[in-house]
């Protein structure tokens, strides 16, 4: 029986049709569970926290320390499913995958794999990038670019790939630093390799799937969205944003974003309904743009408003909130703007470089320099709920909230800790 194709769908079929691809690639992103911090930026990648509760104010002396665990070198955050914490270090000549119980902190089991990284600009040997938790396998980037998949479970190996050899790519300044993202049913990793700029891999085997792009690596970890019914897994690379689509790899669209010379893309782009958001220091600035079904474009762009060395804005109805400038400067300065229009609302000077995680209603931030402050989301003034100096050594890696604990991790000399504060019940 041959059934004849008709040139246009009808409404309801175009609906279900698009129904249907939009559940289809959800089925391959990340799980998430209540509390879950699964990979970097939280559930969503994008700074903000999913039925998290809201943090009281904590008393002078700073919230209560559950718990410390001593790691090796490396800039990795931790990431959080259930009752499992998963951190990423180097001790030695191993980079190490490690799973921690989240209410002792005590180690469940560990991956150890050789670490070839011999140092860049920055003295610290060990991995930058987040794991990455899906369906109970472990995704972690080393430093020299090593690819491992381990069991949730226990620890085992499952498969690694030496990406930076396959493929030709090059460490750069600081190491490998854009943390993989699972997007239909493909873990897509920034290689940066000759003629496989992106390269997509199988979760289950680590087969090649496909590559893509020239493009150099950065230290942005990408995103996913759907926009008018398209499927966008967007990367700011060494030079560009660009949009993949994550089933065959085909360049969606591209523009110019970055510089050459010593300069740093680090920031994750951000998407909110159809509008894209860019950014990076060193004289590139922001960019915003609208996604349309034929390609994108620019709304606005400058150095003045949000120009983030590593940071990643949060957005809440319109605004986003973040760190501008450097911290090798030490000229950052807290921000809120109105996406749409770039207009600044208010700016903190002296604030420093800070992550921001947002929760409901309130800002949670962690400077580089151990300061740690609780605000509301507002956008009319910068009103600080709750203060702590929470260390005295750095703490650059990205942090994690989950069920009400605060993860971060901080750096001194050749390790540091993974420390665990109870901020709600």
């Amino acid at each position: 029986m041959k059934f004849r194709r008709t040139e246009r769908m009808l409404p309801h079929q175009l609906f279900l049709t698009s129904l249907l691809a939009i559940c289809a690639l959800a089925l391959h992103q990340t799980y998430c569970k209540a509390g879950d911090w699964p990979q970097i930026l939280g559930p969503s990648r994008n700074g903000e926290a999913q039925d998290e509760p809201e943090i009281p104010k904590w008393p002078s002396a700073g919230p209560s320390q559950k718990w410390s665990y001593t790691l090796g070198q490396g800039y990795a955050g931790p990431a959080v499913v259930g009752n499992q914490i998963v951190v990423f270090h180097r001790v030695g000549g191993t980079e190490r995958i490690e799973s921690l119980d989240a209410t002792t902190g005590k180690p469940v089991w560990k991956a150890d794999f050789e670490a070839t990284y011999g140092g860049g600009v920055n003295s610290d040997l060990g991995p930058r990038c987040v794991p990455l938790i899906h369906n109970g396998r472990v995704y972690a980037f080393g430093a020299a670019g090593d690819l491992h998949c381990v069991s949730l479970k226990d620890g085992t190996e499952l498969w690694s790939r030496a990406t930076y050899q396959d493929f030709d790519g090059q460490e750069g300044y600081f190491g490998a630093g854009s943390t993989p993202i699972v997007a239909a049913g493909k873990v897509i990793v920034n290689v940066g390799g000759r003629n496989a700029g992106i390269v997509a891999f199988d979760l289950e085997t680590g087969k090649t799937e496909w590559q893509a792009t020239d493009e150099d690596a950065s230290y942005s970890s990408p995103t996913f969205a759907m926009v008018n019914g398209q499927s966008h897994l967007v990367f700011v690379t060494r030079l560009h944003a660009v949009s993949v689509d994550p089933e065959s790899g085909n360049v969606r669209f591209r523009f110019r974003f970055g510089s050459r010379g010593p300069t740093v893309n680090g920031a994750t782009p951000l998407i909110f309904d159809d509008y894209l958001f860019v950014s990076s220091s060193y004289g590139v600035g922001a960019n915003l743009s609208r996604i349309t079904e034929d390609g994108i474009e620019e709304l606005w762009a400058n150095d003045n408003v949000m120009s983030s060395q590593y940071s990643t804005c949060v957005c809440r109805d319109g605004f986003l909130f973040g760190t501008h400038g450097r911290e090798d400067y030490a000229n950052g300065v807290l921000r809120c703007f109105e996406a749409k229009s770039g207009a600044i609302q208010w700016t903190v000077e002296g604030f420093g470089v800070a992550h921001a995680i947002l929760v409901g209603k309130q800002l949670l931030l962690l400077g580089v320099d151990g300061k740690l402050r609780l605000a509301e989301v507002n956008t009319q003034a910068y009103r600080e709920i709750a203060f702590a100096q929470i260390s005295t050594n750095t703490t650059r890696s990205l942090p994690a909230l989950s069920n009400g604990m605060f993860l971060f991790r901080d750096n001194q000399g050749q390790g540091g800790n993974l420390v665990c504060l109870q901020l709600a019940e």
